[in-house]
């Protein structure tokens, strides 16, 4: 009886060893690439349960799934003005073709990387080449990364390789070249204020200079009116007192002598030397203006 179970048992665990060795899983994520004595039997893209032959077949993995590869540090370019700049990039891409891919680069993924690597860096020394640093930093960027992907997913086909995307990060300028822009940016900057500045001084000094002239103006203009007005209110005074005077030259006479009176003797601290018989005294001797005793 024990016999037969270790038969049993046996038996059972050769079927699962040969199970082990003619039956896989494909996973949805993953082509399965079937080898007969070293050479390419089939190529599995859907997922599931599959078979091969024991001992003369054996399968390989792919990753089907898109990777990244992502530059550990900034590469250097040099741009139409022969400017040095600092590019960080990655890239998008997936195995599109298992077959090609593994004789391609025997399905070494760090040769595919490298490979994938070289296209790029290639494709975007060219692209900065004939663009200025305008044009990568903003102006054309967009227009850089769709060639650049268009041109490196043409070359990396012939490896059974897919690029999705080409991804400019960050470009900067190094460190040297930056500070000296920076310089130049501060000293364009301090041009145009000073320019700005003096522009603001010739508007300013022209909008006084015109204030100062309408002031100008304006006074003499009513200066002008004044006086105008002044000689048309003295002619009409003096064309009164003529008329008064004409009416009664004694009455006028005499008010004009109460006036000068009222002046002379308007402080008690004044002191008047006047002959008696003199003409200012001639209404104080007689009433009627007689100039008589």
């Amino acid at each position: 009886m024990r016999d037969k179970m270790s038969l049993v048992a046996g038996a059972l665990l050769f079927i699962g060893v040969l199970a082990s060795m003619t039956l896989f899983t494909v996973d949805q994520r993953q082509f399965a690439v079937v080898f007969q004595l070293g050479e390419v039997k089939e190529v599995i893209d859907k997922p599931g349960l599959n078979f091969k032959w024991p001992m003369i077949q054996n399968v390989r993995f792919f990753d089907r799934r898109i990777l990244t590869m992502d530059t550990p540090e900034p590469e250097r370019f040099i741009t139409a003005e022969k400017k040095n700049v600092l590019v960080d990039h990655f890239v998008k891409w997936r195995i599109i073709d298992p077959k090609l891919y593994y004789v391609s680069v025997a399905g070494d993924e760090a040769r595919a990387r490298i490979r994938l690597l070289q296209t790029v860096n290639s494709g975007l020394r060219e692209e900065f080449g004939r663009r200025t640093v305008h044009d990568v930093v903003s102006g054309a960027r967009d227009q850089i990364m769709e060639d650049m992907r268009t041109r490196a997913d043409e070359d990396a086909r012939k490896i059974g390789v897919q690029i999705l995307d080409v991804r400019l990060k960050r470009v900067d300028l190094p460190l040297e070249v930056s500070e000296s822009v920076y310089r130049r940016m501060e000293a364009e900057r301090k041009r145009v204020a000073n320019e700005l500045r003096s522009e603001g001084g010739a508007i300013a000094e022209k909008i006084r200079a015109d204030a100062d002239r309408q002031r100008e103006v304006i006074i003499a203009e009513a200066y002008r009116d004044a006086q105008q007005a002044k000689g048309a209110g003295d002619a009409k005074a003096t064309g009164i007192y003529g008329e008064a005077y004409g009416r009664n030259p004694e009455f006028y006479s005499f008010y004009r002598s109460l006036e000068a009176y009222r002046q002379a003797f308007d402080s008690k601290n004044d002191l008047l030397v006047v002959d008696p018989s003199s003409e200012f005294f001639r209404f104080m001797k007689d009433s009627d203006g007689g100039g008589k005793n």
